[in-house]
C-alpha cells in the first residue's frame, strides 16, 4: 500500500504532521507493506529567492496578525509539538524560498533517503534555526542525511530538480489539495492537514482492509 505525502519545508504544521502520522504508522500492524512517498509543494514559490523574512513578519503581512497574537501562535506552535514529541523554538525563525531546500529532498528520494532529508531539514528548521535557504548549509545538511556533498551542490547550481518540484505542486492543485500537508492513502483516502494520530490510524485500517483481498 501507498502513502503519497506533499509538504513545505517552512510549514510549522507540516512537520507535526509528519510526526504524528509516523506515529500511526510505527503502530500500524501492517507497516512494512507500506511505502511513503514524499512530494513537494511551495506554499509560496514566488518568495524571492536569496531573501529570508522573520516568520512572525510574516504572519503579520501576509495574515494580518498583531506582532503579540503572531507571538502566541508560534508558542502554541511549540506547545503542540512537543504533544506530538518534537521540539519547536519559532521566536527569531526564518522563512524564505524553499524550491531548493526540495531539490536536495527529491536527490535524497534517488537515492532511497528522502524520508532521511526530510527529517534533518526540518530538524534544521523548526528545532536548531538554521538556515535551509542557502547552498552551503544546504549542502551540509544533505550530507548529514547521509548524501553526497559534491553531487548535493552540483544539483543546488544546475536546478537539476527544479522542474520536478514544481510538478509536484502542480499534481498536488490537480488532486485538490489547497494546502499541505496533504496525504493520499491508497489512492483513494485523502487526509488534509496534520490531524490526529488517530485520524491517520483509521485510514491506513480502513484502506489497507480494503485494499487485502477477503
Amino acid at each position: 500500500m501507498r502513502v503519497d505525502v506533499w509538504a513545505d519545508l517552512v510549514c510549522p504544521w507540516c512537520y507535526l504532521g509528519k510526526r504524528r502520522f509516523d506515529n500511526a504508522l510505527a503502530e500500524f500492524g501492517h507497516a512494512e507493506d507500506v511505502e511513503v512517498v514524499h512530494h513537494s509543494f511551495q506554499l509560496d514559490p514566488s518568495f524571492p529567492k536569496g531573501q529570508v523574512l522573520d516568520q512572525r513578519e510574516m504572519l503579520t503581512e501576509k495574515y494580518g496578525m498583531t506582532a503579540e497574537q503572531a507571538t502566541k501562535s508560534g508558542l502554541e506552535m511549540e506547545e503542540r509539538a512537543a504533544d506530538a514529541g518534537l521540539e519547536y523554538n519559532m521566536t527569531g525563525i526564518q522563512v524564505g524560498n524553499t524550491v531548493d531546500a526540495h531539490q536536495i529532498l527529491h536527490l535524497g528520494a534517488k537515492h532511497g533517503l528522502a524520508d532521511a532529508v526530510m527529517e534533518r531539514l526540518y530538524r534544521a528548521h523548526f528545532t536548531e534555526k538554521r538556515s535551509i535557504f542557502t547552498h552551503d548549509s544546504l549542502v551540509e545538511l544533505a550530507v548529514d542525511a547521509g548524501l553526497d556533498g559534491d553531487e548535493a551542490r552540483s544539483v543546488l547550481e544546475s536546478g537539476t530538480y527544479a522542474e520536478a518540484v514544481a510538478a509536484d505542486g502542480a499534481e498536488a492543485r490537480a488532486l485538490g489539495a489547497n494546502g499541505v500537508p496533504f496525504f493520499v492513502i491508497d489512492n483513494r483516502y485523502g487526509v488534509s492537514g496534520a490531524q490526529p494520530q488517530e485520524v491517520f490510524a483509521k485510514a491506513l485500517t480502513q484502506a489497507y482492509a480494503e485494499s487485502t483481498p477477503a
